[in-house]
């Protein structure tokens, strides 16, 4: 599973992207929309920074910012290191573990945003692993 292209770990899910000059009150209520704990924000349809649950909790609420007010651009976390498609979802796990972030946006070679993995996408493989060894155990368990 790490080794497969970040693009079929993605599978055409949904993501938030929006403008710099969104209200972070718009772009919070996107995310909660849409299930997503991170939004990708661009200018001129490029990346140039990433919101995340995290920024919403210490820069805005913990500032005491109205989030009506306050234009994701001016909370957001920019220049996000960013991985293409075509990367191994291995790659994405190296670069969240030694920079200590749950989010990578993923884009395309002209920096336009295609999604982000995320540290869940982690959870998922175990899941999957576990789930399948559940099931190999209750076979062997029929078996004897």
């Amino acid at each position: 599973m790490p080794s497969r292209p970040i693009h079929h770990v993605l599978a055409e899910r949904p993501f938030v992207n929006v403008s710099i000059f969104a209200s972070v009150r718009e772009v919070t209520r996107l995310m909660q929309e849409q299930h997503c704990s991170a939004a990708l924000i661009t200018e001129h349809g490029v990346l140039t920074g990433i919101f995340t649950e995290r920024d919403a909790t210490f820069r805005v609420i913990a500032a005491g910012l109205d989030p009506d007010a306050t234009a994701v651009g001016e909370v957001m976390t920019h220049k996000p290191l960013v991985l293409t498609e075509d990367k191994p979802f291995g790659h994405a796990l190296h670069l969240m573990y030694e920079n200590r972030i749950r989010h990578v946006p993923v884009v395309d070679t002209t920096g336009r945003p295609v999604g982000v993995v995320t540290s869940r996408d982690a959870l998922l493989i175990d899941a999957i692993d576990f789930n399948t060894e559940l099931i190999r155990r209750e076979e062997i368990t029929v078996i004897l």
